[in-house]
C-alpha cells in the first residue's frame, strides 16, 4: 500500500514538472499572441496528405496548463481519498491517460488525429465512471459511453464529409455544399460532449465515479472538451446563418435546467454537476452571442473554481463515511475550517462575487449581452440562470457549513496536509486567475459603456438569489413542503425536466417489450411447436397410437420402427 501511495505521489509531482515546463512557451505565445504550426506529411491517399500536424497557440497551452494544473492536485489530494484502495495504481494510469487524451484533443488540429484524443476521451471515462464495478456505476457508464458515442459518430461523419476539401486540417475550412451537415455534426458531437439539451442525462449520472475523478472530468477535460471543439472551429462554424441561434437557444435552456434541477437536489456531488451544467450553457450561451474569447475565459477560471469545489466536497465525503446527503452535513465551519473557507471561496467564484475569478468571466459575459443587441427573452433567461446560481451555492454553503450538525456522535473530522494543500493551491488560483488572465491574455475585448443599473444587475440577482436561499433555509417546515411539494414542479426539477427517464427508461421500454413478446410467442411457442418439440410430441403420439391399435406384438414394433424412422428422416430433411 505504501508503495502504491508513492506511485500516485510520483505521478503528481510529474504533472507539476509538465506543467512548469509547459509554462515557459506559454507565457511567450500569451505574450507575442502568435502561433506555431509543427506539420509532419505521414502518406498521402488519392493526393490527399495525411498530416500530423501540432498547433501551439495562446489558447491551447492556456488551457494545457490548466489541465496539467488541476490533474496534479487531485492527484495529491486521491492519496487520501483513495488511501484504502487496492487498485489506486490503475486509477492513476487511468488519469494520466485522461490527461493525455485532453493534451491530444488540445495540440491536434487536423480532424482525423482530432479523434484519438475525442476516443480517448471517451473510453477512458467510461472506465472511470464504472470504477467502483457496482450496479448503479455501470448503470451511469453505460449512458456515459452510449451518449459520447452519438458524439463520436457525428465527428466521424464530419470527417466523411470534409474529404472533398482535400485535407482535414480544422483551421484552414472553407464552404462548400456540405457545409451545413458538417457544422451540425460536429455541434452535435460537441453537446453531447458537453452535456447540452438534449443529451443532458449523462452528466449527474456519471457521478457515481470517484470524486477525485469528478474533480478531473466534471470542471476541466471532459465536459469543457466540446467546448474547446467549438472555440476551434468557431471561425468556420459562425459562417452558417443559424449556427448561434440554435446554439444560444439550447445553451440557455440547458443553464435554467440545471439551475432549477439543483435547487431541489440534496446530493451533493450531483448539485455541483448541475452547477457544472449550467456554467457550460454560458459557455455556450456566450458563443451563441458571438463572444468566443470570453466563453474560453470563463472555460479557464471555471475549471479551477470547480476542481475547488469538488476538492472540498470529497473532503467533507470522505470525513462523513462518504455519505453524499446535505442533510446528514452541518456545522462543519468550526470542526473543518480550512475546507469550509475554501469551499466559500469557490461558491463565491462561482455565483459571480466582485473580485473573484469568476467575477471577471460570467460578469464579462452578462454585461456583453446586455451591451451588444440581442434577443431580449434569451438576456432575461440568462439573468435568471445567473439569480439561480446563487441561489443553490448559498443554499449548499447553509447546509453544510453554517446550518446545524446533524452526523453522527461517531465520526472523526481531519484535515490532513494532503487534503489541504491542493485546496489552498486551487484557491489562491480561484481568487487571483480572473484578473490575471484578463490583464495579460489577448481576449480582444473591446470597451463597453453600459448603465449604471445594467452594471449593477447581475450583482443585484446574485444577492437577491442569496436572500432567497436564505429565506428558504429559515422557514417552517410546514412552509418549505408547501412550497416544494409542487407534484409536478418539484418532480419535473428532480428529474431534469424528464430528461432522466427519457433518455433512459422511455427509450428502452418499446424494444423491450416488443422482445419479450417475440421471444414468448415467436422463439418458445411456434418455432418450437414447429421445431424439435414439435416433432417429438407427434412421433410420440403416432407411436402410441399405433400401439393401442395393434394386436400382434411383432406388427407393433415393426410400426414403430417404421414410425420413428419416418420422423428422423423428416427431421432431417
Amino acid at each position: 500500500m505504501l508503495q502504491n501511495f508513492q506511485i500516485n505521489l510520483m505521478a503528481s509531482k510529474l504533472l507539476w514538472v509538465l506543467f512548469s515546463l509547459m509554462l515557459i512557451p506559454t507565457t511567450y505565445t500569451v505574450f507575442y499572441n502568435i502561433t506555431v504550426l509543427l506539420e509532419w506529411n505521414l502518406m498521402s491517399i488519392s493526393s490527399t496528405p495525411v498530416m500530423l500536424t501540432l498547433i501551439m497557440d495562446p489558447l491551447g497551452l492556456m488551457f494545457s496548463c490548466t489541465v496539467l494544473m488541476i490533474s496534479a492536485n487531485v492527484l495529491k489530494f486521491s492519496t487520501v481519498y483513495m488511501g484504502d484502495d487496492k487498485f489506486i495504481n490503475r486509477f492513476t494510469v487511468l488519469v494520466l491517460l485522461f490527461v493525455l487524451s485532453m493534451n491530444m484533443l488540445i495540440f491536434l488540429p487536423h480532424l482525423m488525429m482530432l479523434l484519438l484524443g475525442w476516443d480517448g476521451l471517451g473510453i477512458v471515462s467510461f472506465i472511470l465512471v464504472i470504477y467502483y464495478q457496482n450496479p448503479k456505476s455501470l448503470a451511469a457508464g453505460m449512458i456515459t459511453a452510449l451518449t459520447n458515442r452519438i458524439g463520436d459518430v457525428m465527428l466521424l461523419l464530419a470527417v466523411a464529409w470534409t474529404l472533398n476539401q482535400g485535407h482535414w486540417n480544422i483551421l484552414h475550412m472553407w464552404s462548400s455544399n456540405e457545409t451545413n451537415y458538417q457544422i451540425l455534426a460536429i455541434t452535435t458531437a460537441a453537446m453531447t460532449k458537453s452535456a447540452q439539451m438534449p443529451f443532458s442525462s449523462w452528466l449527474p449520472a456519471a457521478m457515481a465515479a470517484p470524486t477525485p475523478v469528478s474533480a478531473l472530468v466534471h470542471s476541466s477535460t471532459l465536459v469543457t472538451a466540446g467546448v474547446f471543439l467549438l472555440i476551434r472551429f468557431y471561425s468556420f462554424m459562425s459562417t452558417t446563418w443559424w449556427f448561434t441561434s440554435f446554439l444560444l437557444l439550447t445553451a440557455v435552456l440547458t443553464t435554467l435546467m440545471a439551475g432549477l434541477s439543483a435547487t431541489t437536489e440534496c446530493d451533493m456531488k450531483k448539485i455541483i454537476a448541475l452547477s457544472t451544467l449550467s456554467q457550460l450553457g454560458m459557455m455556450m450561451a456566450a458563443m451563441g452571442l458571438n463572444m468566443m474569447h470570453l466563453a474560453f475565459f470563463h472555460m479557464i477560471t471555471h475549471a479551477l473554481f470547480k476542481a475547488l469545489l469538488f476538492v472540498c466536497a470529497g473532503s467533507f465525503i470522505h470525513s462523513h463515511m462518504h455519505s453524499q446527503d446535505l442533510r446528514w452535513m452541518g456545522s462543519l465551519s468550526n470542526q473543518m475550517p480550512t475546507a469550509s473557507s475554501c469551499l466559500v471561496m469557490a461558491n463565491l467564484a462561482l455565483c459571480g462575487f466582485p473580485f473573484m475569478s469568476g467575477f471577471y468571466s460570467k460578469d464579462l459575459i452578462v454585461e456583453a449581452s446586455l451591451f451588444y443587441q440581442h434577443n431580449l427573452l434569451m438576456v432575461m433567461l440568462i439573468l435568471i440562470a445567473v439569480g439561480l446560481t446563487s441561489f443553490y451555492s448559498i443554499r449548499f454553503s447553509l447546509y453544510v457549513i453554517w446550518g446545524a450538525h446533524n452526523s453522527g456522535p461517531f465520526i472523526h473530522l481531519e484535515e490532513g496536509n494532503s487534503l489541504t494543500s491542493p485546496m489552498l493551491m486551487l484557491a489562491s488560483l480561484s481568487v487571483i486567475s480572473g484578473a490575471s488572465i484578463l490583464w495579460v491574455a489577448p481576449l480582444k475585448q473591446e470597451m463597453m459603456c453600459v448603465p449604471l443599473y445594467q452594471k449593477l444587475m447581475p450583482l443585484a440577482l446574485v444577492l437577491l438569489g442569496a436572500f432567497m436561499a436564505w429565506l428558504m433555509s429559515t422557514t417552517t417546515q410546514k412552509n418549505k413542503s408547501m412550497l416544494l411539494n409542487l407534484p409536478l414542479s418539484h418532480y419535473a426539477s428532480c428529474m431534469m425536466w424528464f430528461l432522466v427517464p427519457v433518455s433512459s427508461q422511455f427509450m428502452l421500454k418499446l424494444p423491450m417489450y416488443m422482445s419479450h413478446n417475440y421471444l414468448k410467442l415467436t422463439d418458445q411457442s411456434w418455432l418450437e411447436m414447429l421445431g424439435g418439440q414439435g416433432f417429438n410430441k407427434l412421433s410420440v403420439n403416432v407411436s402410441n397410437t399405433f400401439m393401442s391399435s395393434s394386436s400382434s406384438m411383432p406388427v407393433n414394433y415393426l410400426l414403430m420402427s417404421c414410425v420413428t424412422g419416418l420422423t428422423t428422416l423428416l427431421i432431417l430433411m
